[in-house]
């Protein structure tokens, strides 16, 4: 015999569930987030997987090739990128008090043309050097999960092998129960061209990034430019966040005109990629709304750390994606999205 529970029971029950659910994913932050991070790794690489088997290449080898790629471009980041981290944090202090020096001074000689505040509370509150170290925080936190690089790439081989027949596992289960299995198809597409599509503007950012800092002969390159490759994957903010420690670190080491020369390039390499490519590649249904991308960001960072928030963006794409691909939720995905653009994308679909 069911029993009925009222709107407001059902509303405090669903509550309930939701904190404890989160409660236990954030005790198990140490063991999530290396394999939250291993579905990102082959989420990514799976389009590659399904190219290499169109080409007829066995399954045990295509495996092989992509976790010897992924072992080379982690080999090529630990060299390029794992020294410069290190000379980073140990600058760190000295950059963080030129910061101050240069802000003090800064609110001085706004103090000495009449406007007047309080110099200690603008100190504690205008504080450039809080980023400089959570940057450096950041990156230690990223190189703590990088040593389960063994975990994640066997995790990563198990994940692939098992999508090379869970397409026709499903296919056999949803044919025994008598469901179509179109709509997932559309959201397995879906989601492979948006990671596919995203990873490669992503990697042109860092790029890009990369070559204009070098050009301009800021610290780290490269390291500033791996930021930007990992950031782009958010949206709106996420450019913000990867250009204001390198601007910091341009004023520090060069002055302020190369800083400006520093912002500049990002702002024209974020226009140029995420404005004007980004949209003609991907189009504009995928968007998210910029309120959805920050409570995504607070809320699991806050759970997983910085790792999940570079991995909230994504993940919270391909929820809205599988949200359009059912009819009786596809009103949740558009409610995600950005405004009328998601609406008009979503609506040939009808």
């Amino acid at each position: 015999m069911s029993k009925e529970y009222s709107p407001m029971a059902r509303g405090l029950l669903v509550a309930a569930a939701f904190v404890v659910v989160v409660a236990g994913i954030k005790a198990a932050e140490t063991l999530l987030v290396p394999f939250l991070l291993s579905v990102f790794i082959a989420l990514i690489f799976s389009p590659l997987l399904a190219w290499l088997r169109k080409k007829k290449v066995p399954s045990g080898l295509a495996i092989c090739l992509i976790i010897s790629l992924v072992v080379l471009v982690g080999w090529l980041i630990g060299i390029l990128v794992g020294s410069s981290i290190n000379d980073f944090r140990q600058n760190l202090p000295e950059y963080q008090t030129r910061l101050q020096e240069m802000s003090g001074g800064l609110l001085h000689w706004l103090s000495d043309r009449g406007m007047t505040f309080n110099m200690e509370q603008m100190k504690q509150s205008f504080d450039p050097s809080a980023v400089m170290q959570l940057a450096g925080n950041t990156l230690a936190s990223f190189g703590n999960v990088m040593t389960n690089a063994f975990l994640i790439l066997l995790t990563v081989v198990f994940i692939l092998a098992e999508e090379m027949g869970f397409s026709e596992k499903l296919q056999s289960a949803r044919h025994h129960a008598g469901t179509p299995n179109e709509g997932l198809s559309r959201f397995a597409e879906s989601v492979h061209s948006y990671l596919g599509i995203k990873s490669l503007l992503s990697l042109l950012t860092g790029v890009l990034v990369v070559i204009w800092l070098w050009i301009l002969g800021v610290d780290y390159p490269v390291m500033w430019g791996l930021i930007a490759f990992l950031l782009n994957f958010i949206p709106t903010v996420g450019s913000i966040i990867a250009a204001v420690p390198t601007i910091l670190l341009a004023l520090i080491q060069l002055g302020p005109l190369s800083a400006g020369f520093v912002a500049l390039g990002y702002l024209v390499v974020n226009i140029a990629v995420g404005s004007l490519l980004e949209p003609r590649l991907m189009g504009k249904g995928l968007n998210l709304s910029p309120l959805v991308v920050f409570l995504s960001l607070v809320f699991w960072g806050w759970v997983l750390g910085p790792v999940g928030m570079l991995l909230s963006i994504p993940l919270t794409i391909m929820v809205k994606i599988a949200l359009e691909n059912d009819e009786d939720t596809r009103w949740i995905g558009v409610m995600l999205g950005a405004g009328a653009r998601s609406r008009s994308s979503a609506a040939p679909s009808d």
